[in-house]
């Protein structure tokens, strides 16, 4: 959640040409003067200098990185070096990090930022944010993801980050005149009709109702019973919900799909590539995944077949006990500022402005001449812009200002509506990945029926806690 794959495959598809104004790229520049924090001598004007480190933000190859950087310089005055490590981010972070290497920004997820935090090397920005005409539109619900316990943010959005949930064929549910389902049983009725009923009408019974990667966001199945990935705190202990008794019925439901062949039985060892295929090319009627994807998915078909009936649609998992809905909004990107930055005010006019038109148009279509042109009020992309599928960091973003040059993809709107209703970040605190070992290892057992779910779960229990991953 590969994404940049199937993204170059769509977009390099397009022949994208819609009357916009162009003034999202000719506007005034939305930077205000910054207080100087870089030393200007006699008369000069100061020298506005950013270093920042970087995942995804920028070029996708080095050479496109620098024009990258001279386009934030022409656009906001501000003299950029971008360090984007063409693999290994965290790795190369943190050993830059721990070096003493001096960067004024970051951008991290929020579980390397919550560490951050811990360490003591993140500036707090609690008073930048809440004083700021351009973050203030973010809504403030929102920002209850990034701040700490004692209300307190070190990080600001670099982008809005999604969620994942139950994608369904539509078309299938239309043809097989069902509803969306709304409860474990009525998902069962759905995916077995999906398996049994030829929805993609080639005279055999050879779909799956549903495919996952694994257990990778089964989310929204959990959901039924009220149970939430990863951690959470009850008081000051530790569970996971997903190895507790709560999980058993879930995991049977599982069971049972599987073995009456409704399941793909390559569920266990498919990655999100393999998964998507089989969506894609006929094969099985459910799949749980990004909302973004909504809309690949059905452009990817739309342009292979202009008149197909290919409809894929995000949907709500079931309710829980208490009639709540919980899927997984995937944890936030945010730029932090360290403690030992050299330019911290410089930084927080850049993170002012990447929420501007200006920044959010470079973030998602790119560079102005290298991915896209503005003729007579139109954007059109170039050849290397469809390539890039519009997304160098921020394929989606707050502002709602700022419309999409292209509009959204079909789908995805409904999708996210979804997610904002009823996603929320996880908790991940450092254990995580062994902790997740122990997990898929026991709860594979269980969807397949290789073991009994009750069985299963007090085992993933018991090495948890002998591991002190839970309390």
């Amino acid at each position: 959640m590969n994404k940049k794959g199937l993204s170059t495959l769509v977009f390099g598809l397009l022949t994208l040409s819609l009357v916009l104004s162009a003034c999202g790229t000719n506007q005034t520049n939305n930077a205000a003067t910054p207080a100087s924090d870089n030393g200007a001598k006699g008369d000069e004007a100061p020298v506005k200098e950013l270093r920042i480190m970087a995942g995804v933000v920028g070029g996708k190859t080095p050479e496109e990185t620098e024009l990258f950087e001279k386009e934030i310089e022409r656009l906001t005055g501000i003299k950029v070096d971008i360090n984007k490590p063409a693999s290994d981010y965290d790795t190369k972070l943190t050993a830059a990090i721990s070096s003493g290497e001096k960067y004024d920004l970051l951008q991290i997820s929020k579980e390397k930022m919550n560490i951050f935090i811990e360490q003591g090397i993140l500036t707090p920005l609690t008073d930048f944010v809440e004083g700021s005409e351009v973050l203030s539109d973010i809504p403030s619900n929102e920002w209850e993801q990034v701040k700490t316990k004692d209300g307190q943010i070190y990080g600001v959005f670099s982008k809005f980050q999604g969620g994942t949930m139950p994608i369904v064929r539509q078309d299938w549910l239309d043809k097989l005149k069902l509803k969306a389902p709304t409860t474990l049983d009525e998902f069962y009725t759905v995916l077995k009709a999906f398996k049994e009923q030829d929805p993609d009408g080639n005279g055999k019974a050879d779909t799956y109702g549903l495919s996952t990667a694994g257990l990778y966001e089964i989310q929204g199945f959990m959901s039924a019973a009220g149970l939430k990935q990863r951690y959470v705190m009850e008081g000051d202990k530790r569970v996971i919900p997903y190895a507790t008794e709560a999980a058993v019925p879930v995991y049977e439901w599982f069971a049972k799909i599987y073995k009456e062949g409704i399941l793909d039985p390559n569920f266990a060892t498919n990655d999100s590539g393999k998964m998507r295929d089989l969506f894609l090319t006929d094969r099985v009627g459910m799949v749980t995944y990004w909302d973004a994807w909504v809309g690949l998915f059905n452009n990817t078909r739309l342009q292979e077949d202009p008149n197909t009936t290919f409809q894929a649609k995000g949907i709500p998992g079931p309710a829980g006990p208490d009639g709540t809905i919980l899927l997984r909004r995937g944890d936030p990107d945010v730029w932090v500022i360290p403690v030992n930055a050299e330019h911290p005010e410089t930084a927080k006019q850049f993170m002012d402005w990447w929420h501007t038109e200006p920044g959010i148009i470079l973030g998602s279509l790119g560079i102005e001449g290298e991915d896209y042109s503005v003729n007579d009020g139109k954007y059109e992309l170039t050849e290397t812009g469809k390539d890039h599928g519009m997304d160098h960091g921020v394929p989606f973003w707050y502002n709602q200002n700022v419309k999409p040059p292209f509009g959204n993809l079909p789908g995805v709107d409904d999708a996210q509506k979804i997610i904002v209703e009823h996603a929320t970040v996880e908790l991940t605190p450092p254990g995580w990945t062994d902790a997740e070992k122990i997990l898929n290892n026991y709860a594979i057992k269980a969807m397949t029926g290789e073991m009994p779910a009750a069985e299963a779960v007090q085992k993933m229990h018991n090495e948890l806690k002998a591991a002190n991953l839970i309390d």
